[in-house]
């Protein structure tokens, strides 16, 4: 038996409600976090593999209980190596340097201006270095978002193809070597998939507004947690009023009920499959389409999008293409949306390459089409949390049940936050769970083996 730890909020496997979900923050800030976790879920859990997320509690002083327990830490990350996220990779660092078990970081990336200029550095160069050093002690190479990261790191200090390479975002390889985007024909009655980014331009925003109008058979798919928070309590708006973006339940796409957040990966991409297309400025919202087979059109925003979209090829154009006049219709005839299917298996043989040259064992270690994926039969099993609708598309009796569900246990959460012994308890009931996890996979082991 392999147990693995991993940087997770929740496992696949986990079925959090809604409630469970905003007061824990299982997502990490951004469902679109779940996705490539699902990914490397999915890859990495073999017959004889357990996989155990952190909970995003990663404090130093479960080093010896990791030590004694796990075989890897696995440590998928986004766009990590920035300001705010200092603090985590401080941690991080810490405990990595106290581990002896082998650190895996699978995929990470630079948040930078879409022209980032990296020769003038960053405020957070020292901790990136400290990082990507103590990880290195513990695994072969490090995996990287795309090529503006890899050449940050090299000009660290770090050697390109020695302590780091790129292999794209994990996402992209949720379901192996092939990607197929299939044939639709677009209409004004198409149904279509819509994500968005209120960090964006305006005239992308705009367009965006402009293209839900255009295309009235539409669903808004929001992925931060304030906006789950939004969805499934009906307050507080996430920010002022906005003519180029949904902010509050008064709003007319969630009067309307044309609002759906996604708990899980499964029901995003069985949702995605139904839509004829995605489109948006959300990286995770249109690869999760891209994966599903569905025709998608990125807007990026920022260096870690574009990196990523230039890597994949992911259908794309940039914003300083969209104006004024700028109409959907007209991106969608000109769009290549097959453009992601030619560099993919290249793409996956690589990443490919770096779990093996990490010593991680695999579900395409003997074939490039298992008939066998432990992920999939475990799920089989389990009844997945539906997609939340907004409250205005709901029954009066749901709505209170939600709210008699949701404020008493925020409340609660909060006066556990501000108790000290309250959040030593909080801590030890996230180290149960995981001891918990890991025992039932050892009585697993114990019978499959007789």
């Amino acid at each position: 038996m392999t147990n693995i730890l991993i940087r997770a909020g929740m496992s696949p496997l986990d079925t959090f409600d809604a409630s469970h979900m905003i007061v824990n923050n299982s997502i990490g800030g951004n469902v679109g976090n779940l996705v490539y976790q699902y990914s490397v879920f999915r890859t990495l859990m073999t017959e004889g593999t357990t996989i155990t997320p952190d909970y995003y509690d990663f404090d130093p002083k479960y080093a010896d209980e990791i030590n004694e327990k796990y075989d890897y830490f696995i440590i998928p990350l986004a766009d990590a190596f920035r300001e705010q996220f200092v603090p985590s990779l401080r941690k991080y660092t810490k405990l990595i340097k106290k581990l002896k078990i082998p650190v895996i970081v699978i995929g990470v990336g630079l948040r930078a201006p879409f022209e980032p200029k990296l020769n003038e550095g960053f405020p957070f160069d020292a901790d990136v270095k400290a990082f990507v050093k103590a990880v290195l002690e513990k695994s072969s190479i490090i995996g990287l978002r795309g090529e503006i990261t890899s050449e940050y790191l090299t000009k660290l200090g770090f050697r390109e193809g020695t302590d780091h390479t790129v292999i794209g975002c994990p996402s992209m390889y949720t379901f192996g070597r092939e990607l197929n985007i299939r044939d639709t024909v677009i209409t004004k009655d198409s149904l279509i998939s819509v994500n968005s980014s209120r960090h964006s331009p305006k005239k992308v925003l705009d367009f965006i507004t402009r293209s839900m109008e255009e295309y009235p058979n539409h669903y808004f798919v929001p992925q931060w947690l304030k906006e789950m928070r939004l969805v499934y309590a009906g307050s507080p708006a996430i920010a002022k009023p906005s003519s180029n973006y949904p902010v509050k339940m008064s709003d007319p796409t969630y009067m309307n009920d044309r609002v759906r957040y996604f708990l899980n990966v499964p029901t995003w991409l069985d949702f995605l499959k139904e839509a004829d297309l995605s489109f948006g400025a959300r990286l995770h919202g249109n690869i999760t389409a891209t994966i599903a087979g569905t025709p998608s059109i990125l807007i990026p925003k920022d260096a870690r999008m574009r990196e990523l979209a230039e890597y994949h090829q992911l259908t794309h154009v940039m914003a300083d293409k969209i104006t004024s006049k700028t109409k959907l219709s007209e991106l969608v005839e000109k769009a290549d949306f097959k453009k992601p299917i030619k560099p993919h298996p290249k793409n996956f043989d690589h990443y490919i390459d770096f779990l093996n040259q990490n010593g991680l064992d695999h579900i395409y270690k003997k074939t490039l089409s298992p008939i066998t994926v432990p992920l999939e039969e475990q799920l089989a099993n389990i009844q997945l949390q539906a997609p939340i609708s907004t409250i205005s598309g709901i029954s009066l009796e749901e709505m209170v049940q939600r709210w008699e569900t949701f404020y008493p246990l925020e409340e609660a959460h909060k006066k556990a936050q501000k108790d000290p012994i309250e959040r030593t308890i909080l801590s030890y009931q996230k180290a149960l769970k995981r001891r918990a996890i890991n025992m039932a996979s050892k009585t697993a082991g114990i019978f499959n083996s007789k």
